[in-house]
């Protein structure tokens, strides 16, 4: 019996099945499609998606071969939101093809151990109390494939949720915008152009292609299962610019819609959902992929940790309780970009010179909304870990882990600790003093159970001691910090007297 199936090889699934890999879990991805698609829907990688790479030491490729663009965009507004002043090692959006996510991903999985099947399609899920079977229609036939845990990574569409009976609620689509990969012959000088007509936005690909996406009034209306053809893309945009920028081979056209939704729960029993299959919605600023390899990164330690016998099957809940919230917010703020961005009337003009101009004159306006759309802002309540104060202060339980420079430590600051999917218990020294901070001073026994409690096993926990070399709001003084494998805290002991 397989410990894990996973339904899907996106983004999603791969980075699912290498985390359950990569401390020795046994995982079958099995996908419907018989090659992978060298079409992108996605484009982009945020601040957080490279962070979460960077702890298993991937994030190097991804940026070599992306291109670094400090600013992202909120509902197509031209005020640009400023990544540039974010805490991270990557203020920036990675302009990177899926395709290519997507392979590099597979090489990671391929490199631990994971198999892929192409062209075997999932028909149907059932489950009783020690496992679940998936009937699979594969190039030979018809088999079936019992696991102790299935995951669905299989779209918007999925055939796991809906054998699992997971409720799907939300909006079908109202709006409908367009897209196309093509050649630009006198591109514009500006990433988007828009009017009372309509608007898009236009990035650079490496190959010399340009995508362009938006709407425009004729475009709205128009079901997105309709074919787009050419000459229809080459009028849209012509009624926004005047022009068609010198438009020609086109690569690949498609529409795209509103339909927003989201599954009731992300687990029943033996069945867990992740990425598009748990939730899905306009994809305004370029979130979908994002959030769902977090979604990933959050389930995958937790679900290598119950298939091992770590942990108790009910650390799985704390994946719905920590990812639901996400994936809420997620749908509440593409629902807002859409109106800002897809609706022409006089109100909505308005409403778009008011909100840029607040995006231009206020920083930290600018910085809230750049902090929800990179995902850095995400933080967990005491679902896992300990809650409560800290010698006085606020704990740091449940928040983003920052890559905290390390003097002293096996590496020069904290992700790379991370590599290897273990806990990271910190001891640290903030002054130097003797004593304070290390495993044997003032403390120590408390840090050590209290990890070995979260963590499950000593065996599952990575303790070093280090002088931390950056600042970050909320670490300084601390002396003992847990960090999670996906790099959120899990533990934090007492602040510094001094």
């Amino acid at each position: 019996m397989n410990d894990v199936v996973v339904v899907g090889a996106g983004p999603v699934g791969l980075l699912l099945a290498a985390e359950l890999r990569l401390v020795g879990v046994g995982v079958t991805v099995i996908e419907r499609a018989a090659a992978r698609s060298p079409h992108s829907k996605a484009l982009t990688l945020h601040p957080r998606s490279l962070e979460v790479l960077a702890m298993r030491g991937l994030a190097g490729p991804f940026v070599r071969e992306g291109v670094p663009v400090p600013t992202g965009h909120y509902g197509g507004l031209p005020v640009r939101l400023d990544f540039s002043v974010l805490d991270t090692r990557f203020p920036y959006t990675l302009v990177l093809p899926q395709l290519r996510t997507e392979q590099l991903l597979e090489e990671r999985l391929r490199k631990l151990g994971g198999e892929i099947r192409w062209e075997h399609r999932a028909l149907e899920v059932r489950q009783d109390a020690d496992g679940a079977e998936v009937d699979v229609a594969g190039p030979d036939g018809t088999y079936t494939l019992r696991a102790a845990w299935v995951v669905g990574c299989d779209g918007a569409g999925s055939t796991v949720r809906g054998s699992a009976g997971i409720d799907f609620p939300g909006t079908s689509a109202t709006t409908t915008g367009f897209l196309g990969d093509v050649v630009l012959d006198a591109p514009p000088s500006v990433p988007s152009v828009d009017n009372e007509h309509g608007g898009f936005l236009v990035v650079p690909l490496a190959d010399g292609h340009h995508r362009i996406a938006g709407t425009t009034g004729e475009s709205l209306a128009i079901p997105a299962d309709q074919p787009l053809t050419f000459d229809e893309l080459r009028r849209y945009v012509r009624q926004v610019a005047g022009t068609d920028f010198g438009m020609r081979a086109p690569r690949w056209l498609s529409r795209f819609g509103n339909a927003s939704r989201q599954a009731a729960r992300y687990r029943d029993g033996r069945v867990l959902l992740a990425g598009d299959a748990a939730h899905m919605h306009m994809p305004m600023g370029g979130q979908g992929l994002n959030v769902g390899l977090q979604d990933a990164f959050n389930l995958g330690w937790k679900l290598a940790a119950v298939c091992q016998g770590r942990a108790p099957e009910g650390l799985l809940d704390t994946y719905h309780a920590e990812r639901h919230p996400v994936g809420a917010a997620l749908l509440e703020n593409t629902r807002a970009q859409t109106v800002l961005g897809a609706t022409r009337t006089a109100d909505v003009r308005a409403l778009r010179s008011v909100f840029g101009r607040l995006l231009a004159a206020h920083p930290a306006v600018n910085r809230q909304f750049a902090g929800e759309l990179s995902a850095l802002d995400v933080a967990y309540g005491p679902a896992v870990g300990e809650s409560g104060e800290a010698g006085g202060g606020r704990s740091l339980a449940g928040t983003r882990a920052p890559d905290l420079g390390l003097a002293g430590a096996p590496e020069p600051s904290l992700y790379p600790l991370l590599a290897d999917g273990r806990f990271v218990l910190l001891h640290l020294d903030p002054g130097g003093d003797a004593g304070r901070g290390t495993p044997d001073g003032p403390g120590a026994a408390d840090a050590r159970a209290a990890a070995e409690a979260i963590a499950g096993s000593p065996d599952r926990i990575r303790t070093v001691t280090a002088r931390p070399t950056t600042a970050h709001d909320g670490w300084a003084g601390r002396s003992a910090v847990l960090v999670r494998p996906d790099g959120h805290v899990a533990w934090d002991g007492a602040l510094s007297s001094r």
